[in-house]
């Protein structure tokens, strides 16, 4: 078993072609297949009115993948909780945890994961701004704490599910510090700030009863395959994804392509690359050394790989490479 823990970010892509049916299918098959090899977690992310991702009823969709594994932990990475009330969060969270006891995992995010008409589509009546957020993840934790308040979770109460914050910035770092929680950062689409987000929240870490120590995930994307063309030719889906949502078409996953197009401008591939610039992609070798190289320059204490791969047996080929390399670490 590798000494760095290793986990899933699952978004649960559909692809062109595709129902959310089939997703569902797959994502099924790649947790037996994470938990088989050693995966820690295996998490889903909340995302609304997105045609090509279909993990929106995040929680619905975890309790159907804990009933189809053993051991493996299932979570959210994450619910986006200023679309929800915490008594709701609780309650779901409350019955997941009661049913598949020290599997289940919670984290939160401080974004909406959609846009604006889509917020109000959601229907959560909000007395201010997103600042309400350290508030409600307040409330959220007392809810799975032991002293019964006037309003309790049902189930929930004494649970003590463990809880992390999510972000892509400095926010989620310094408060995920400032409450003694662990800290997922999403390099996977928002690299910018990977290494000054980490710096801050061990700086600032205040232990706390569960977690005396910080402890901080890295999401990167992780494109494997056994020749560095098979990689590369996957990578072009991701590549291609990313391009379309820079002009705000957020359509199904597009299949992978021999090379980019020429009706992407200069502009939007520096965006694009700058967007994925922290993905490994290669052959065995090259992610082994990309994988050591991110661990002394990041310290991560938990590696967590995204690896949206519109061929099913290409995306377990690459999350088993990736398994066998971080074993041999």
């Amino acid at each position: 078993m590798s000494a760095i823990p290793y986990s899933v970010l699952d978004l649960v892509p559909v692809a062109e072609g595709s129902q959310p049916a089939e997703s569902f299918r797959r994502s099924l098959d790649l947790a037996r297949h994470a938990e088989r090899l050693g995966y820690c977690r295996y998490w889903l992310a909340e995302h609304h009115n997105m045609p090509g991702i279909a993990s929106a009823a995040t929680s619905v969709l975890i309790g159907h993948l804990a009933g189809g594994t053993n051991t493996l932990r299932i979570g959210a990475g994450g619910i986006m909780l200023p679309n929800h009330s915490p008594l709701v969060i609780a309650e779901q969270f409350g019955t997941l945890a009661s049913l598949y006891p020290d599997r289940i995992d919670l984290g939160l995010g401080r974004a909406p994961g959609t846009d604006q008409r889509t917020m109000r589509a959601l229907r959560r009546q909000r007395s201010g701004e997103v600042d309400d957020f350290p508030a409600d993840v307040r409330e959220l934790i007392d809810y799975f704490g032991d002293e019964a308040g006037a309003v309790q979770a049902v189930p929930g109460q004494g649970l003590h599910l463990p809880i992390w914050l999510l972000g892509s910035s400095l926010y989620s770092a310094q408060l995920a510090a400032a409450m003694g929680l662990p800290f997922g950062f999403a390099s996977h689409f928002a690299p910018a700030m990977l290494l000054q987000a980490l710096e801050i929240y061990r700086a600032q870490y205040r232990p706390s009863a569960r977690w005396p120590k910080p402890h901080a995930v890295v999401c990167i994307n992780m494109i494997a395959a056994d020749s560095e063309r098979e990689a590369r030719f996957q990578f072009t889906t991701l590549q291609q994804q990313f391009l379309r949502l820079h002009r705000g078409n957020a359509g199904k996953l597009p299949a992978p392509v021999i090379e980019l197009g020429e009706e992407w401008s200069e502009r939007e591939l520096l965006a694009m690359e700058q967007t994925l610039a922290r993905s490994l992609v290669g052959n065995p070798d090259q992610i082994r050394h990309s994988l050591k190289a991110l661990l002394a320059e990041t310290r991560a204490d938990e590696l967590m790989f995204n690896g949206p791969i519109v061929d099913h047996q290409a995306r377990l080929r690459s999350f088993e490479i990736a398994a066998e390399l971080m074993q041999a670490l």
